[in-house]
């Protein structure tokens, strides 16, 4: 990441210091970075190019003398395009011997991207309060020892004071290092570790995508979940104190490495396509469970090969928007179809009788045909399980809706590969995502009557042949549209209105 990180500190001689700094050298490097002065004591400070000296200019008085946030302490964010951006902590520090019984102290990190630096604005908050209360708890350590063999309250309150001469007397104790505030033998070294660490983890986290044309629905479904999964991390990991010598890499690799909410890979035999899915449970068995699937039914699969059924899951959510999957991976109880419409289940788990009789539930159930060894390489399912399909619906299910029936046209045509029936299948989803948003606006926001929304359904193409199918999908899809394009659209409708009445 072409950025920096630095540790400021406001000193009481000589004003705003920059004390540590760790940046980037991207090759070619004609010497490798000097050690900054400051690992000796608090006044030092080193010279550099680039952003080495907009922190220790601009970001470091502004941080330390005029960009401070409610509080004295916590973060803020600050900057221009001429001498970068700056996220800025700032913190005090316990001291015995200093005015108040504390320094002032800040965390910068400067870079010349703004967007990159503010989306970052989440993670550096939590890693950044992992440091700072380290290096607070350690220094407080040493202050309550000082205070206990020489409280320095007692000790001014009696010592004569003189405003001349009141500098001099301080001289001598204001220049304490944070080396000796926090009694750590390799506080710098900690230091930049971790700053390095942090460097490279936010440089990794967030990258670059081409988007040829608007994001989809499922592109912005997917980054509210990332920012929704964020925010939890940061408010679970707001308690946590840990040491300063600890690697801060172990902090930061359940959020690197993250949970995407798929479930781990396991040899044996898969589903490998949506084509292979229907040869395997045959025509008329795919189209009811493809049926339900999109009507938004709760879909169960219950067999003991865990692999086998997580392969089924992965192919069947495709037919999806991304807002409106819900998966339980492989679970030993039943789980409501409110919180999944996808639940695998291991064989010895009885369904609830409410569930069974009902008609939006289907439940497939993989029957071992064959006990023994198998091995992974084998694709023969037809020779290893036997699949039962059971559902209370009594709809039919062969007329709609249009997009299924579409789509088994694609699937039926041998002549299009399996890539190409995937690509047919998101530019019908797409297609119907569309109608789904034309209907969204007509019926939740602008409260049109029965007989427009008709007319409007007969616009969309859903129509006709297997209409009660294509509505229930609509209304269905209509539970995955992001929050960010239903915000967007209240907003849009509230400002025409606004305008009007004006």
């Amino acid at each position: 990441m072409n950025a920096l990180v630095a540790l400021c500190h406001f000193c009481e001689l000589h004003g705003p210091r920059t004390l540590f700094c760790t940046e980037a050298v991207h090759p070619p490097s004609p010497s490798p970075p000097q050690p900054c002065s400051a690992l000796l004591g608090d006044q030092g400070e080193r010279d550099g190019e680039g952003l080495t000296m907009r922190a220790n200019s601009s970001a470091t008085q502004r941080a330390d003398m005029c960009e401070v946030c409610p509080g004295r302490e916590g973060p803020i964010f600050f900057g221009d395009e001429q001498h970068g951006f700056v996220f800025s902590h700032t913190f005090f520090i316990k001291d015995s011997l200093a005015r108040g019984f504390q320094r002032w102290y800040s965390i910068v990190m400067v870079a010349m991207d703004r967007i990159y630096l503010i989306n970052s604005w989440p993670f550096l908050l939590r890693h950044l309060k992992l440091t700072i209360q380290s290096l607070q708890s350690t220094a407080l350590k040493v202050f309550d020892t000082e205070q206990g063999v020489c409280p320095q309250r007692a000790v001014r309150m009696n010592s004569a004071f003189s405003p001349a001469v009141f500098p001099h007397q301080r001289s001598g104790n204001a220049a304490r290092s944070l080396t000796s505030l926090t009694q750590h033998p390799n506080l710098w070294a900690s230091l930049h570790a971790s700053f390095s660490w942090l460097l490279k983890a936010c440089g990794s986290r967030l990258t670059e995508k081409l988007l040829e044309g608007a994001p989809t629905e499922d592109t912005l479904v997917l980054i509210e979940r990332q920012t929704e999964q964020e925010e939890e991390m940061n408010a679970e990991g707001g308690g946590n104190k840990p040491q300063l010598g600890q690697s801060e890499s172990a902090q930061g690799r359940g959020f690197l490495c993250g949970d995407d909410g798929k479930p781990e890979e396991t040899a044996g035999p898969k589903f490998r396509s949506l084509r292979h899915l229907r040869q395997v449970l045959g025509g008329a068995e795919f189209r009811q469970l493809a049926w339900h699937v999109l009507m938004g039914n709760q879909v169960i699969w219950r067999g003991t090969d865990r692999g086998l059924i997580q392969s089924a899951f992965n192919i069947l959510k495709a037919l999806l928007p991304v807002g409106c999957v819900r998966v339980e991976w492989y679970s030993s109880q039943y789980e409501e179809a409110y919180r999944c419409n996808f639940l695998g289940l291991s064989p010895d788990v009885q369904i609830p009788a409410h569930v069974s009789s009902s008609e939006f539930t289907v439940l497939v159930d993989v029957l071992n045909v064959e006990q023994g060894f198998v091995h992974a390489g084998c694709d023969d399912l037809l020779s290893l399980y036997q699949f039962s399909i059971s559902s209370a619906n009594t709809q039919p299910t062969d007329k709609g809706p249009t997009l299924l029936n579409k789509l088994e046209v694609a699937l039926t045509n041998e002549n299009l590969s399996v890539e190409v029936v995937s690509h047919c299948l998101l530019c019908l989803k797409e297609e119907w995502m569309n109608k789904v948003k034309v209907l969204f606006k007509f019926s939740k926001v602008d409260g049109r009557g029965r007989e427009d929304t008709q007319k409007v359904l007969a616009l969309l193409g859903a129509t006709g042949p297997g209409e009660e199918d294509n509505v229930r999908l609509l209304k269905f899809w209509m539970t995955g549209l992001s929050k960010t394009y239903k915000s967007h659209l209240m907003t849009a409708v509230r400002g025409v209105e606004r305008t009007l009445s004006q």
